[in-house]
């Protein structure tokens, strides 16, 4: 896609962006770049601390003498045109001039009655905030289409990435037999030395060497039992699996996706299905790799990448040729994108959304619920809370759930943070609505009415 020729008409237009959580991790970068980019002015930043805000923008080169701390309606409302508002109630975004709103803060209660607000005052909105998409993407996407304006997952993350990315090769008119990404951090083990390191510590694994060249699913099994003490079900992977999933119709390809430990060059050889000796029970699915690489290897670096069915021997070939990824049997092949680049990409997203009004996906569905499994027996009175860099839950297992009848009772993962276990929860149990209270937790309405669409 030529995007220069897509805007290059744009009469000197910008897009007012305001956004909510926005001095560290995504947001951060998000900031660093709107500077850059032509066709975007940053109107406002909301954050609880007014002080870090304005810190961060100096921080980053904006103007100081352009930042405006306003604490009403009114400040707000009679702020000049050219400067940039920083405020600590969220609720006060939608009284600004801004024509589009990026989502960062991660809290799904805040997310979605700012995403709601702002839809409906015509302002577009561009959702970081995975967990809230995860609970109530399908009603967010239908009230942007509803009132004509611009719901959207951001480039940058893998959801909207691994989504173009499926759309791309749906167009061509390729058969995906399955979509995923690899986990956040790759397992880098050296030949010479037999030392695996991974997030940061070394162990010596001088018998990585007997499972380095793949051999089929057997080699999957000896490196899982290698490396079981650093592998585990990541919440945030199976939540971005879920908002594809809600989008494109693939769904899980097991409730804890299967995390083979994998090399790039090995994935068309394993994401295929078990009877031409990949791990997959079926077809048209969602998945996660964690990524094994030597030291002078490329990360694949949380990227995205789709498995599709070769129908053209000959085009295959010839592109095998060419150093494409395809599988050893010449049936399967890997697309991929070794990359994500956070909010330096997210400008792209925001642009299409505003000038050309690309994003809204009405016929996004709840495919599929993220949901918590007690990883030992909870007793009652136990709070849940969501916490740490992966945004886990002390106690549960994420499970990624096709949704049924047999999935109505469940509880979305990121609804059940800061609620407490109204009874003991057995190991093993998916956590319910008998097991917490919801009635006081604004976005479960939301998902209920997802579950209608």
């Amino acid at each position: 896609m030529d995007y220069t020729y897509l805007f290059k008409n744009n009469e000197g237009k910008k897009s007012k962006i305001g956004i909510i959580g926005a001095t560290r991790g995504y947001g951060y970068t998000l900031l660093a770049q709107i500077p850059k980019v032509e066709h975007l002015t940053l109107r406002l930043i909301s954050s609880r601390n007014a002080e870090q805000c304005v810190a961060v923008l100096k921080e980053l080169g904006y103007d100081e003498n352009l930042i405006m701390v306003c604490e009403s309606k009114s400040e707000i409302m009679n702020a000049p045109e050219e400067a940039i508002i920083v405020t600590t109630d969220y609720r006060l975004t939608v009284e600004s001039d801004i024509n589009s709103l990026v989502e960062c803060t991660g809290n799904t209660a805040v997310s979605s009655d700012i995403a709601i607000a702002a839809i409906n005052r015509g302002i577009n909105v561009y959702m970081v905030s995975k967990e809230t998409d995860s609970i109530c993407g399908p009603y967010l996407n239908q009230l942007a289409a509803e009132k004509g304006v611009v719901y959207s997952l951001v480039n940058g993350d893998q959801p909207r990435n691994l989504i173009d990315l499926y759309s791309w090769a749906r167009i061509l008119g390729l058969e995906i037999i399955a979509a995923g990404k690899s986990s956040e951090y790759d397992f880098v083990w050296d030949p010479d030395s037999g030392n695996l390191t991974y997030l940061g510590k070394t162990e010596n694994m001088p018998d990585m060497k007997s499972c380095w060249r793949y051999e089929g699913p057997g080699t999957l099994d000896a490196r899982r039992r290698l490396l079981e003490n650093y592998t585990e079900v990541v919440s945030a992977d199976l939540c971005e699996m879920n908002l594809v999933s809600n989008i494109t119709g693939l769904v899980p390809a097991s409730p804890r996706l299967n995390y083979p430990i994998a090399k790039v060059s090995e994935l068309a050889d394993i994401f295929i299905p078990a009877e031409d000796g990949g791990i997959l029970t079926g077809q048209g699915v969602v998945d996660v790799f964690y990524n094994l690489r030597a030291p002078d290897e490329a990360s694949f670096a949380g990227g995205v990448f789709i498995i599709v069915k070769c129908e053209n021997e000959k085009v295959w070939e010839l592109l095998k040729d060419k150093g494409h990824l395809v599988s050893r049997n010449g049936k399967y092949a890997c697309m991929y994108l070794p990359y994500h680049y956070m909010g330096l990409e997210t400008p792209v997203s925001i642009i299409l959304g505003d000038f050309l009004g690309i994003g809204t996906h009405p016929e996004c569905r709840q495919v599929s619920v993220l949901t918590g499994v007690a990883e030992r027996d909870l007793p009652k009175g136990t709070v849940l809370k969501v916490e740490g860099h992966h945004h886990t839950i002390d106690g549960l297992i994420p499970e990624l759930l096709v949704c049924s009848d047999q999935t109505k009772n469940v509880v979305p993962f990121y609804l059940l943070n800061g609620l407490a276990l109204t009874r003991d929860v057995k190991e093993g149990e998916t956590i319910t609505l008998d097991t917490v209270d919801i009635s006081k937790c604004r976005p479960y309405k939301y998902y209920a009415e997802s579950l209608n669409i």
